[in-house]
């Protein structure tokens, strides 16, 4: 514990709808969260599973990104979507429209609430 890491993995919403790259989500991660030294969310091409390409040259973002910022409660709110919500640039991930995608979560050092379930990401929210 505290070592390693840990993923999860889900190319569906809340609802149980495939993730549209044409359409915005937001995440939350409730605090703390688990992890001994970082954490991040990758995006991968639905398509051909590799890291998706767009013009914002990142396929994600970690807690080691001095532009990702926490919600007032230490909680944090991810974005993903074609553009960035006005105001939340440094908490969002650019995807595609008409693209699909899946969404890695990685906790580097998974702590104890990871491994016995008391602590979970939530779940993907369609915001429009």
């Amino acid at each position: 514990m505290g070592t390693g890491s840990a993923y999860a993995a889900t190319p569906k919403d809340a609802k149980g709808q495939y993730l549209d790259g044409g359409k915005t989500y937001k995440v939350t991660l409730p605090a703390p969260i688990p992890a001994n030294n970082f954490w991040s969310f990758m995006v991968y091409s639905g398509q051909h599973r590799s890291m998706l390409e767009t013009d914002q040259k990142s396929a994600g973002l970690d807690s080691n990104n001095p532009a990702v910022k926490a919600n007032n409660d230490e909680s944090y709110t991810i974005w993903f979507g074609p553009k960035a919500p006005e105001g939340r640039e440094g908490n969002w991930i650019q995807t595609i429209p008409g693209k699909s995608y899946l969404v890695i979560l990685r906790l580097y050092g998974p702590l104890e609430p990871w491994f016995d379930k008391t602590w979970k990401p939530g779940d993907f929210e369609l915001v429009n």
